[in-house]
């Protein structure tokens, strides 16, 4: 109980720093909070100019974190990123010998701004450090530090040039992250506070140690079995070549959610609930988090796209058609 008081207390104390720089983006901001607390990543997709790396160095200054930003260009090298060998002469014995040097990777924070801007070479050495948490150079692995996580970005209007990022590989984020337009009032306030004096600096009110706790007691939340039943109801409706899919899903999708996705749904409605101050997960818990766990792990198909059917509009209709039970047969 007191380890959950304290992460409701840390949310509501993160929202209030962040307030003082970033107006709105409450979705963003939570969803950006659970995938930290579950030990995972996530992905942001937005128009440029919605302060997406704004948001990401401010979080991390409020929990005390180092930060780094990788900007992904097409010229970009996997050692850019992992960081490089090179021949160290020792100033005393004149012995010279490989020194690794640790490039920007290893901080508590990274910011990948624009992944789908680099080859699929720079692209695989980001991700397999990110699934690893460890980089290999000369035989020998670098551990990277805790707690770890990426927040990678991805314009979604310009492709010309570009990498996409494939769909076995968007799977190892936790969450795709849609940052959409501030309101009317939102987009008044954010005027008048770029163009005023600036901001106050926000103040730290967690520390590493502290995350590292409070992801452990993520973990240790107890979930009842008709939740897992719902999640795994969810999962499953979307796998068109199966009995279980839903008609909807047979009708509109290509491709459907695998288990990682059963896992993303159940690690983050535990999250949400804690954020809240719950003390257990409900089916709406996994329910409010479908979309962004599920949106790039299920494919519409030509017949949905040509339609303009996304992969929103059908997670929309799965959960119309999944009931909520608190027992599912």
């Amino acid at each position: 109980m007191q380890a959950v008081q304290k992460l409701k207390a840390a949310h509501a104390t993160i929202r209030s720093e962040l307030s003082k720089v970033i107006i709105g983006q409450h979705d963003v901001v939570e969803q950006a909070l659970i995938a930290i607390f579950t030990r995972s990543h996530a992905l942001l997709v937005g128009v440029p100019g919605l302060a997406k790396t704004l948001l990401v160095s401010t979080l991390a200054e409020t929990l005390h974190l180092n930060f780094k930003r990788i900007q992904f260009t097409p010229d970009l090298m996997p050692t850019d990123i992992t960081g490089t060998e090179v021949i160290y002469q020792d100033p005393a014995t004149n012995e010279r010998q490989f020194k690794f040097l640790k490039g920007p990777i290893f901080a508590n924070v990274i910011l990948a701004d624009e992944i789908n801007r680099t080859p699929p070479k720079t692209q695989a050495a980001m991700l397999e450090a990110m699934q690893e948490r460890k980089v290999s150079v000369g035989g020998i692995d670098h551990l990277l530090p805790e707690p770890f996580f990426v927040l990678a970005t991805q314009n979604p209007i310009e492709q010309e040039g570009t990498y996409p990022l494939p769909e076995a590989q968007l799977d190892r984020f936790m969450f795709m992250i849609k940052v959409d337009y501030p309101s009317a009032d939102e987009e008044l306030a954010i005027m008048k506070m770029a163009s005023g004096a600036k901001p106050g600096k926000p103040e730290a009110s967690l520390n590493a140690e502290d995350i590292l706790q409070l992801q452990q007691t993520v973990r240790r939340m107890p979930v009842a079995d008709h939740v897992f039943e719902y999640a795994r109801k969810l999962v499953r409706s979307t796998r068109v070549k199966t009995a279980e899919a839903l008609p909807v899903c047979k009708e509109m999708l290509t491709w459907g959610a695998g288990p990682r996705g059963g896992i993303n749904l159940i690690m983050a409605a535990k999250a949400k609930a804690l954020l809240n101050g719950q003390v257990y997960v409900s089916c709406d818990d996994v329910a409010a988090v479908a979309h962004p766990v599920l949106r790039h792990r299920i494919i519409p198909n030509f017949s949905a796209q040509s339609e303009g059917i996304t992969a929103d509009d059908v997670i929309d209709k799965i959960l119309e058609a999944v009931p909520k039970n608190e027992r599912l047969g």
